[in-house]
């Protein structure tokens, strides 16, 4: 009973740190597949210029570890440019996290545009349809699809690479683990901190599950 009055004790700052994960998380990856779409249509454009620029900006963060990236833009940056100082934490792992979830989402979505048979964007243009609106009515309700497992399974990845945010003392469920352990003495708080990250990725990851089975019926 002893144990599990403790346990109890330490949820409220569990939970706390629980809704900054999950917050972050559902944040980073919406802003990151809405930018992840420009970069993939850059990144396939016939602009040379524009494609060469998309495709660096996707090597650089796909090749580079996130929590170098989250101390890049949280540290180092002000120091470089003063303007972009991001004094929130909050708001600087929202940033680093939307920025390196959009170059893997811009690769998925490329995939998946490419993987949309030729003749489809054919039939496009004889309807009289402009490469944006083939793109727009014909492509991504096809691509879309296609996308769901694969950014279902980024949003799983970036949901466990939050607990970086500790690194920069932002009070995610790790930091708040680690607070209790260092105050408590006690390393009982990892076992319902674990619990809540197997929650958290089993709900999600239902329902992605829900949703691929929904649209693949129109496959």
């Amino acid at each position: 009973m002893e144990v599990l009055q403790r346990i109890y004790s330490w949820m409220p700052h569990l939970l706390s740190g629980a809704w900054i994960t999950v917050s972050l998380t559902v944040l980073s990856v919406s802003a990151g597949f809405i930018f992840g779409i420009f970069l993939a249509i850059g990144k396939i454009s016939k602009n040379v210029l524009i494609s060469k620029i998309c495709s660096a900006y996707i090597f650089i963060f796909r090749g580079t570890p996130l929590l170098m990236q989250l101390f890049f833009i949280y540290y180092a940056l002000p120091k470089i440019i003063p303007v972009f100082t991001i004094n929130s934490r909050f708001l600087a792992a929202f940033t680093a996290f939307s920025l390196n979830c959009a170059a893997y989402c811009a690769e998925i979505i490329r995939a998946a545009i490419q993987s949309i048979d030729k003749e489809q964007y054919d039939a496009g243009r004889v309807l009289g349809l402009s490469r944006m609106q083939t793109m727009l009515h014909v492509i991504f309700p096809q691509a879309i699809k296609r996308l769901i497992p694969p950014i279902g399974n980024e949003f799983i990845m970036m949901l466990k690479d939050v607990s970086l945010v500790s690194m920069i003392a932002l009070v995610d469920i790790t930091r708040a683990m680690r607070s209790i352990e260092n105050s408590t003495g006690s390393a009982l708080v990892y076992i319902p901190a674990l619990i809540l990250y197997l929650i958290i990725t089993a709900i999600f990851t239902y329902i992605f599950r829900k949703l691929e089975k929904k649209y693949s019926q129109g496959l």
